[in-house]
């Protein structure tokens, strides 16, 4: 399968494929006699596993350790429960983060009159936030 195949039949970009392979996160694929790229059913597997692991939000190098206890049917399942676990700690933290956001947001749009003066709370408490 040619690079443009793979990218339709995982859902990853072709520039985001070849991003992969770069970083090395992915092997190179095989070459064709043309040069071009050539890819088979398990690379398109294995794309879908990263495209996966990565909207559940796991980092490129926790995708990576996965990656690698995904192929290794010696591992312990514990293994990829603590990647697991630690993933959800860093979610829950996020979360507080996000959360703490969005109030300091809500709070400074009710300050703001939104009229046609140029005094703004937003403006002015981001400024606030940013020298802090």
């Amino acid at each position: 399968m040619n690079i443009g195949t793979v990218s339709e039949k995982s859902g990853v970009s072709s520039k985001t494929i070849r991003y992969y392979e770069s970083i090395g996160l992915i092997p190179p694929a095989d070459r064709a006699k043309n040069g071009y790229r050539d890819y088979g059913p398990n690379d398109v597997e294995t794309l879908r596993f990263v495209k996966r692991s990565r909207a559940m939000g796991f980092s490129v190098e926790d995708v990576r350790n996965l990656l690698d206890l995904w192929v290794n049917k010696d591992r312990a399942s514990a293994d990829v429960k603590a990647v697991a676990l630690k993933h959800i700690d860093d979610v829950e933290k996020r979360i507080v983060e996000l959360e703490s956001i969005r109030d300091t947001l809500k709070n400074l749009t009710k300050c703001c009159k939104g009229n046609d003066r140029p005094d703004c709370p937003i403006l002015e408490g981001l400024a606030g936030l940013s020298n802090g």
